[in-house]
């Protein structure tokens, strides 16, 4: 998607809107996932020295802003798709469809923002919360740790609403949306089919597939992500592992969803499939 999207670009020499997206978004994933196994690494082989203060602090924190950012690049795509495709009659709506290609930089950066800004209290936050749960409460003190450990979840809980849930409800609305203005126009469609196959039919059905995929899987992700942050798993249980999983196959299968979706990233992909099984031949 990353070198689809970057040849575009200097082929044209204009950076479009759609690949200003799918290039952010993309670049999103890659540090996620690339993030998400040097965290399993560390507290798997490194465990003393990864739950020191600021090691375990700069990891995380770097974890949270890599997921907000790839949840809102994930619904701001969503968003384009519905604002581009859709065709509502709304005065609103057709606002945006006329001025999204302005609108998407700015999306893009203050998302980015937004990401850091809910992400950089967890720097203050984590390590004191993740000793308040593991260390063993002292009779002397307990209220007072209790209180402090309360405390401390509860902002993070507020930090983790705000930056998940908007990006969440963005994309729910506007892959909704999206769904029912296709399905609209696919009935539409079949009620005056003449009987014989009709390839522009097949593209909204195939793009309602698509649509629904891409919110299944925006959904077990955040389910996932919920979970972890939630500390409802032993560290290195069998719940944590799952969703652990969960959280790095659910990008991969929304990524492969988007190249077999785009002829372009077929294309591409169909020439690295044939370059690779010539030399096995």
């Amino acid at each position: 998607i990353l070198a689809v999207s970057s040849a575009s670009c200097i082929r044209s020499k204009i950076l479009s809107s759609y690949d200003t997206i799918m290039i952010f978004l993309s670049l999103s994933r890659f540090f996620l996932q690339a993030w998400m196994m040097l965290d399993l690494f560390l507290s798997l082989f490194c465990e003393t020295s990864y739950y020191e203060e600021n090691l375990f602090v700069i990891v995380k924190t770097v974890f949270m802003f890599l997921n907000y950012s790839s949840l809102w690049f994930a619904a701001w795509l969503s968003a384009f798709y519905c604002i581009k495709i859709a065709s509502f009659t709304q005065s609103f709506f057709i606002w945006l469809k006329q001025r999204i290609s302005s609108l998407v930089p700015w999306m893009l950066v203050i998302s980015s923002l937004f990401s850091f800004a809910t992400s950089l209290p967890f720097a203050w936050d984590v390590y004191n919360v993740h000793n308040n749960f593991s260390a063993p409460l002292t009779m002397t003190n307990s209220s007072h740790r209790r209180i402090t450990m309360k405390a401390s979840f509860f902002l993070l809980i507020i930090l983790c609403n705000a930056g998940i849930a908007l990006p969440l409800i963005v994309f729910v609305v506007s892959s909704t949306l999206l769904i029912r203005s296709l399905w609209i126009h696919t009935r539409q469609m079949q009620n005056s089919a003449t009987g014989f196959r009709d390839p522009s039919l097949e593209a909204h059905i195939g793009a309602i597939k698509s649509v629904l995929s891409f919110l299944i899987f925006y959904i077990t992700y955040f389910i996932s992500l919920v979970l972890i942050l939630a500390n409802i798993f032993l560290p290195l249980s069998i719940g944590e592992a799952m969703c652990t999983a969960v959280m790095a196959a659910c990008p991969a299968g929304h990524s492969m969803v988007l190249i077999w979706s785009n002829p372009k990233f077929r294309e591409l992909l169909a020439r690295i499939l044939h370059h690779a099984s010539c030399p096995v031949r």
